[in-house]
């Protein structure tokens, strides 16, 4: 079961939109929504699913609104809460930016989307590209839509219309891949993982099909092939398009894409990471005057790669002052609003050495022990770079009329949640 109406609130819990699917919960009990969520904020106990007798409500908060979903049944929660998400993605797409304004700016597109999304508290078309065919911003086209709704509703394949043209065929594929690390104070990595997704825009006409290889190894393992390095996908979460039967029997990503940019597929692969940048502390706090800080910032991937746009987060005392540094390359500054130095390398190549110093001045008053330890966070990225070595071998591109078409591949690494705990 799923959902049995969807409200979209401001901040002060006012409705600003509404639709009731099943009609058997009450619409005035959102009034308790509000209060129920103060009332939890001040306990500190924030809960995502929120209960009032046999009433249950399942909420997101999205720039200053609340969209909520509320249920008296035992509802699948994923996809209640997938389809939330989905219906931010989709009104970002028709208004770019989704807050209180754009809701009253829009209220009969928001409406009409309402409708269609959901049907009797089951989610029914979430693809932007394809309501947009139909529920259109400009009330000229909505005259000539209601005579036509498109084939691609109906169709088995929903995600993408026919009739597409292009001069050019080509498909970019993007390999985007995130590190999390967690770093103790002793410089033992405690725990690391990496999460991955690949990324589409085809310009492709037609309906054409697609086969992804990649150097899976449950791929190689069935095929008899145990040459060159090899990754095991875990988690792994296709788009719609995928068939998933052909996927399952011979570890083959067949589809036919949507028209676009796209998410093809995401994984998480549960390995031993090495931190790609390093980093060395030494804080020293010297009573009720000052405290210095050296950092020094190693990088650990091959020389022939550059990471981009670096940036190391150090936190400082919230009463520190008079702050003056020193740095071996780039810039650094003090946010004070977030108790942080932020030093910042807009090219750092692999195998280098970087140092910055920090002097602040402390009064008199110690307050140390309130504040606790933050940690040392990173955040860059390092272009035509997997560290997991996943490589995309092929994609093959067929089409009934036989054209040609060029898929072009690019790898990224970036940084996720990358943090470096330190002693002081």
């Amino acid at each position: 079961m799923s959902a049995s109406a969807v409200f979209v609130l401001d901040l002060k819990g006012k409705v600003l939109i509404c639709r009731n699917y099943k009609g058997d919960v009450d619409m005035a009990e959102i009034d308790h929504f509000l209060p129920l969520l103060m009332q939890q904020e001040e306990d500190g106990l924030l809960c995502p699913v929120m209960s009032r007798g046999n009433v249950h409500f399942l909420w997101i908060k999205h720039s200053n609104l609340y969209l909520v979903a509320t249920t008296n049944k035992n509802s699948n929660a994923s996809l209640v809460y997938s389809f939330l998400y989905k219906l931010v993605e989709v009104f970002t797409g028709y208004f770019k930016e989704l807050e209180e304004e754009s809701i009253q700016d829009n209220f009969v597109v928001v409406y009409e989307l309402l409708d269609e999304l959901m049907d009797f508290g089951f989610p029914q078309t979430t693809d932007s590209k394809i309501l947009q065919e139909y529920i259109t911003q400009e009330s000229a086209k909505l005259e000539v839509a209601k005579s036509k709704v498109p084939t691609t509703v109906t169709n088995a394949v929903s995600w993408r219309s026919e009739g597409i043209k292009y001069k050019k065929n080509e498909v970019f594929i993007d390999v985007i891949e995130s590190i999390n690390v967690l770093v103790n104070a002793n410089g033992s990595v405690m725990s690391s993982d990496i999460v991955g997704s690949i990324k589409l825009k085809t310009m492709l006409s037609g309906m054409p099909e697609l086969r992804l290889g990649l150097n899976d190894r449950v791929l190689f393992a069935l095929t008899g092939r145990d040459k060159g390095k090899t990754v095991t996908m875990e988690d792994v979460k296709f788009h719609q398009c995928v068939r998933l039967s052909r996927f399952e029997s011979d570890r083959t990503i067949s589809f036919i894409p949507p028209d676009g940019e796209s998410e093809l597929m995401s994984y998480r692969i549960n390995t031993h990471v090495k931190p790609l940048i390093w980093i060395e502390s030494v804080i020293e706090k010297f009573s009720h005057s000052r405290v210095e800080i050296m950092v020094k910032a190693k990088g650990q991937f091959k020389k022939q790669s550059v990471a981009n746009n670096v940036e190391v987060k150090i936190p400082v005392p919230s009463d520190a002052d008079s702050p003056k540094f020193k740095t071996s390359t780039g810039h650094a500054k003090y946010v004070p609003e977030k108790n942080l130095v932020v030093w910042t390398i807009k090219s750092f190549p692999g195998g280098k050495e970087f140092l910055m110093r920090a002097h602040f001045g402390l009064p008199s008053v110690e307050n140390a022990e309130m504040e606790g330890k933050p940690p040392i966070t990173v955040s860059f990225e390092i272009p035509y770079f997997t560290v997991s070595g996943i490589q995309v071998r092929y994609m093959k591109i067929i089409e009934k009329s036989g054209y040609q078409a060029l898929p072009w591949v690019r790898y990224i690494t970036q940084s996720g949640d990358y943090q470096l705990r330190t002693n002081a």
